[in-house]
């Protein structure tokens, strides 16, 4: 696992050639928030944090800064950019906890929007949506130390092992995880309440990986058990 890439000896001679090569493009984590802040802004007044436009203005205007100050790749390391990115996450992931909280208090002691099946389905999809984006941009902040961090240098011990790391030898060259990757985790972690093929290492990623699964468990099993009342 810790056996690295042809490529990556040659490129570990010039730090900024390789930082080139191994950066992600912006726009994926870019449209997973305006993803987020459109769900936000969908839903109903009772399950959003603060005002309509108060979460979204804030996590717009953090994707702004970032955008700014590392517009088209992720490759530029800096305190300040990092502050800004653990700010918006925490701000997404703050919004979404809250949005949970709220829609399992109304599924246990019956709410507007869980009285009617259509409008139950599209507040409860929402609110699970969000906490998929919300948990995914969390793994991709977090792990290896962020984009950034992952473009200039891959620890031989990651945070969250996938399975590049543990078979190498399917490894292309160049090779960084990429938000892709973490959607895709976040995903799965939601739908089968546990680890599929990325493997958690850091104590931090077991953490918040079983979080996100009791998160999604009692979202999806209050959701289907309210529906099924809600329609006999």
């Amino acid at each position: 696992m810790t056996e690295q890439h042809p490529s990556e000896k040659d490129d570990a001679s010039n730090p900024e050639a390789q930082a080139a090569a191994y950066a992600e493009a912006r726009w994926p984590m870019a449209g997973a928030v305006i993803a987020a802040v459109v769900l936000t802004l969908l839903l109903p007044d009772d399950l959003r944090l603060g005002p309509r436009w108060a979460l979204p203005l804030a996590e717009g205007l953090l994707l702004v800064a970032l955008i700014a100050g590392d517009p088209v790749r992720i490759s530029r390391r800096s305190a300040a950019l990092r502050a800004v990115s653990i700010a918006l996450v925490s701000v997404l992931a703050c919004g979404a906890i809250w949005s949970t909280v709220q829609l399992i208090n109304d599924l246990i002691h019956g709410g507007t929007e869980t009285n009617s099946a259509d409008a139950l389905l599209q507040a409860g999809g929402s609110v699970w949506v969000s906490t998929v984006l919300a948990f995914s941009l969390l793994y991709f902040e977090l792990d290896s130390g962020g984009a950034a961090a992952r473009a200039h240098h891959m620890p031989t011990t990651p945070d969250l092992a996938f399975p590049q790391h543990l078979s190498p030898e399917v490894k292309p060259a160049h090779w960084r995880p990429r938000y892709i990757d973490y959607l895709y985790l976040g995903l799965t972690n939601s739908t089968a309440f546990s680890p599929t093929d990325v493997m958690p290492l850091a104590p931090w990623a077991k953490i918040v990986m079983a979080i996100q699964s009791l998160v999604s468990l009692v979202i999806l099993g209050l959701i289907i058990a309210r529906a099924v009342n809600v329609l006999a």
